[in-house]
């Protein structure tokens, strides 16, 4: 290294690669993923909903989580019944793990040694070693689980029935069903608050939101969705996301191609946000001003400004055929 002794340049060197990973690290924050079930695809934006790259998946990937380092972002692909693991550095999928039979949504022990995973045609929430890969138990569910929180003392797990219209409260320990909470028709995702002492259940067939206590695991409130011109039953609340500073839900309406802002303290709709057909998932962007909303009947992506008061589209982007989850690096 010109200019620099032999005894200084491993210092040196070791501040560029440094400074060359923060700055990689950066670039990354604010990224977008959207799974398309219909592509086997993982497709990447940029804050702005510019396409950078798209990556071959398993088949029909859904829902999506971050490893606790950002380096590999795991994907549940419900047709080739598998975890994905794609590498962020490098946008290729570098490893699977087996899985149960049609797996839907999933959530981690806290420190992701353990995965926690719906598994919609045999009726369980199913446990997997992250290491081994060995199913470690699984919990009879009603019809259709889906949407699965785990609590921060990784001792309960909510997990909903899509047919039973319920939520199970499960106990790790015991591995039982301590109680059935009854919720709206077909529930679907979990969203918690910030402080964690509530978690939100979506209703898509009674247009609402249940809002569950995690100390007394019940539901203490419902939350119910109107659209002008559109008839209640097309109002089918899905993906949740919380806002940056914890006051605000935003909720994907789906058929009535809305998303609601909900103050998370009144419970009250302040305002709803024109989208696509069918929105289902959403994300937002790190600073929490850019909300992105995946459309799964118009196959494309809303970008929402929601750095003021009124909250508005700029764009819509395609974003593969039947895109299922959105996902921001954070």
């Amino acid at each position: 290294m010109r200019g620099v002794s032999k005894r200084w340049a491993p210092v040196v060197l070791g501040v560029v690669a440094a400074v060359c990973m923060q700055t990689a690290s950066a670039q990354q924050a604010g990224t977008v993923y959207v799974s398309s079930e219909k592509d086997n695809k993982v497709y990447v934006f940029n804050g702005k909903g510019e396409r950078t790259a798209e990556i071959a998946a398993c088949e029909r990937p859904r829902h999506m989580l971050l490893s606790l380092d950002k380096k590999t972002l795991y994907v549940c692909c419900g047709n080739s019944n598998e975890l994905g693991l794609i590498d962020v550095a490098t946008n290729k999928l570098k490893g699977r793990m087996a899985l149960g039979d049609s797996p839907e949504i999933f959530d981690f022990k806290r420190d992701q040694s353990v995965i926690y995973v719906s598994i919609e045609e045999e009726n369980v929430m199913a446990a997997y070693d992250m290491k081994t890969g060995k199913r470690l138990f699984s919990v009879p569910a009603a019809g259709e689980p889906e949407g699965i929180y785990v609590t921060p003392d990784d001792k309960i797990a909510y997990v909903t029935s899509e047919v039973g219209n319920l939520v199970h409260v499960i106990d790790l320990s015991t591995r039982k069903v301590l109680k059935d909470l009854k919720v709206g028709k077909r529930p679907r995702r979990f969203t918690p608050t910030a402080d964690e002492k509530e978690v939100w259940v979506s209703n898509e067939l009674s247009n609402s939101v249940s809002v569950i206590d995690t100390t007394t695991h019940a539901v203490k409130d419902t939350i119910v969705f109107k659209v002008k011109g559109v008839k209640d039953g097309d109002v089918q609340p899905v993906g949740m996301v919380l806002s940056k500073d914890g006051k605000t839900m935003w909720v994907a309406l789906g058929h009535a191609r809305h998303v609601a802002q909900v103050d998370v303290a009144t419970r009250q709709v302040k305002q709803l946000v024109l989208a696509g057909k069918r929105a289902w998932n959403l994300d937002l962007s790190p600073d929490g001003n850019t909300l992105y909303v995946v459309n799964g009947l118009s196959d494309d992506m809303t970008v929402v400004d929601v750095s003021g008061a009124a909250a508005k589209a700029i764009r819509t982007v395609p974003a593969g055929r039947v895109p299922h989850s959105a996902l921001v690096m954070r």
